[in-house]
C-alpha cells in the first residue's frame, strides 16, 4: 500500500463517535456561517456574475465541508477549506457554463429572429380576435376553407349549405377580416 505524505486513514468510528463529529461540525460551521457567510458570497460574486448562483455555491461549500469534517486534519483551518471550496465550486460552475455554451444548438441561418417571432404572435392573436368578431357562418366558412384546408364542397357538406353559400360566406368573411386587420401591417 502506498502512503501519501500528509494523508492518514480515518479509523472506523462508532455511531456515538460519528454523532460527536456531526455535532462538532454543526457547531463549528454554524459559527463560521454567521461570521463569514457574506464574505464568502462576495468572494463567489467576484468569480461569478449571478448572485443567486453565488449563494448556491457558498451553500454547497458549507455542505461539502460539513460532510468532510471528520477528514479535516486541521479544523482551525476550516475557513480556508471553505474559501478553497467556494473557489473550486465557482470554477466548476464556470466550466459547466462554458461547456453548455459551447454545445448550445446554433440557430439556423434562415431562422426568424426573436422580434419576428414576437410580431408573429401579435399577428396571430389579432387574426384570432378578428375571426371571433365575424358572424358565425362567415367564421365557419373562413376557418373550414383556410385553416382546415377544405374544398368548397367539403366545407358546404360540413356547414350543411350549398357551395354557393360557402363562396359567399367566405368572400364576405375575408372582406371583413381584411378591413379589421388593415392597421396591423
Amino acid at each position: 500500500m502506498t502512503v501519501v505524505e500528509g494523508w492518514r486513514p480515518v479509523p472506523a468510528r462508532s455511531d456515538a463517535a460519528r454523532s460527536d463529529v456531526a455535532r462538532d461540525a454543526d457547531a463549528a460551521l454554524t459559527a463560521l456561517y454567521s461570521e463569514h457567510y457574506r464574505s464568502l458570497v462576495r468572494l463567489a460574486a467576484l468569480l461569478l456574475d449571478d448572485l443567486g448562483l453565488c449563494e448556491e455555491v457558498v451553500q454547497d461549500a458549507y455542505i461539502r465541508v460539513h460532510a468532510a469534517w471528520g477528514r479535516l486534519q486541521d479544523r482551525d483551518k476550516a475557513l480556508a477549506y471553505l474559501r478553497q471550496t467556494v473557489v473550486n465550486l465557482a470554477r466548476s460552475t464556470l466550466r459547466r457554463r462554458l461547456v453548455a455554451l459551447k454545445h448550445a444548438p446554433k440557430p439556423m441561418p434562415d431562422a426568424a429572429s426573436a422580434e419576428e417571432g414576437a410580431y408573429s404572435l401579435v399577428e396571430r392573436a389579432a387574426v384570432i380576435q378578428a375571426l371571433r368578431e365575424l358572424p358565425r357562418r362567415q367564421r365557419e366558412a373562413v376557418v373550414l376553407r383556410y385553416y382546415a384546408d377544405m374544398s368548397e364542397a367539403d366545407a358546404a357538406a360540413v356547414m350543411g349549405c350549398s357551395v354557393g353559400s360557402v363562396k359567399a360566406y367566405t368572400s364576405r368573411g375575408l372582406s371583413a377580416l381584411s378591413g379589421k386587420l388593415e392597421g396591423l401591417r
